[in-house]
């Protein structure tokens, strides 16, 4: 009687038993490289690395971009070993390196960076970061355990641009995060979606000018392959940076900085921006490291592409060994 009178509300029906989620099968598929893949246990993520040159050199830590696996600066990394001991990681979410839902967030992605340079470099080390890669190398100079930078370059970086209210210019809105937004839908976290023909689909009747403008090919290419798409939503939600707004790291910056700002277009129409920041915003950027009392280079290269460490590795080499010998040498240890 006990479980007819519990059960005559609800018909009788019996609630299940409580399950444990499934586990999200890992889609990646990997492809081999030039250099020796290493993994290092960080805590929460294992990151995955690959270094090349002499230990004599001094260290260069080289971070990739969204969507982008260590094996983008695969062609710079012989170019660049010739003055530096190379090292070239995968972010949290990308590469061979752990995938962590719900936790791609810049403070986290940057503490990250922080162990490995602790752990595995372990000497003053310069960084050198492409995109959001860039955004990472500045959050490094700002936030880095004291001593661990020497310097600091930002390759081509979406300051501004990458969030959802930024303090001056374009919005993540009006750039890169249409692209986003579609990945999320049709590819979503951790690939459970997985519908990349339904993602070329949808980027060819688009309304963003920049997603019918984009060459979505048969299939995703390997990087994409590589890379946990909920990365993209974090940064079209506004996320990733909500804890460390722009403007708040660019003025602790504490190192001496190159930045590099590479083709952009200002739509005259609808103000849309082709590229990963304005002049404007490039400005701000120059305006809040030199109010920090911190040295900082700017190099316009218009006629560059946005990765131009992939697109052009003799002139990144170039470029970045020939600002690193103007540093102060590093302190002995």
């Amino acid at each position: 009687m006990a479980q007819s009178v519990s059960g005559q509300a609800d018909g009788g029906r019996k609630e299940a038993p409580l399950t444990e989620p499934a586990p999200v099968r890992d889609p990646r598929r990997f492809v081999p490289h030039a250099y020796e893949e290493r993994a290092v246990d960080l805590g929460e993520v294992a990151m995955n690395y690959a270094e090349t040159g002499s230990s004599a050199n001094p260290p260069l830590l080289l971070i990739p971009g969204q969507t982008e696996s260590w094996w983008g600066y695969e062609k710079a990394m012989p170019l660049l070993a010739k003055d530096f001991h190379v090292f070239a990681v995968d972010l949290r979410g990308q590469g061979r390196s752990t995938w962590t839902p719900g936790r791609y967030t810049l403070d986290n992605m940057g503490n990250d960076l922080v162990r490995f340079i602790a752990t595995v470099i372990k000497r003053p080390v310069i960084t050198s970061g492409c995109s959001s890669g860039g955004l990472l190398s500045a959050w490094l100079s700002a936030f880095a355990m004291p001593g661990q930078l020497r310097g600091a370059v930002y390759e081509d970086p979406p300051f501004f641009a990458s969030e959802t209210s930024p303090l001056v210019g374009q919005s993540i809105k009006q750039s890169i995060g249409p692209l986003f937004r579609l990945n999320s839908v049709y590819l979503g976290d951790q690939w459970r979606v997985g519908d990349w023909e339904g993602l070329r689909r949808a980027a060819a009747s688009d309304p963003s000018p920049l997603l019918r403008m984009l060459s979505f090919p048969s299939e995703p290419p390997q990087n994409l392959k590589e890379y946990d798409p909920e990365w993209g939503r974090a940064f079209w939600e506004g996320t990733v940076a909500r804890s460390c707004p722009h403007e708040t790291l660019l003025a602790q910056v504490k190192v001496p900085v190159l930045l590099t700002h590479h083709a952009r277009v200002v739509n005259p129409e609808n103000g849309n921006l082709l590229g990963a920041m304005s002049d404007i915003q490039a400005a701000k950027v120059r305006e809040l490291v030199g109010a920090a009392g911190v040295p900082i280079e700017y190099a316009s290269l218009p006629d560059a592409a946005h990765a131009m460490h992939f697109a052009d590795p003799e002139r990144f080499a170039r470029v970045v060994s020939g600002w690193a010998k103007r540093l102060p040498a590093a302190p002995a240890i």
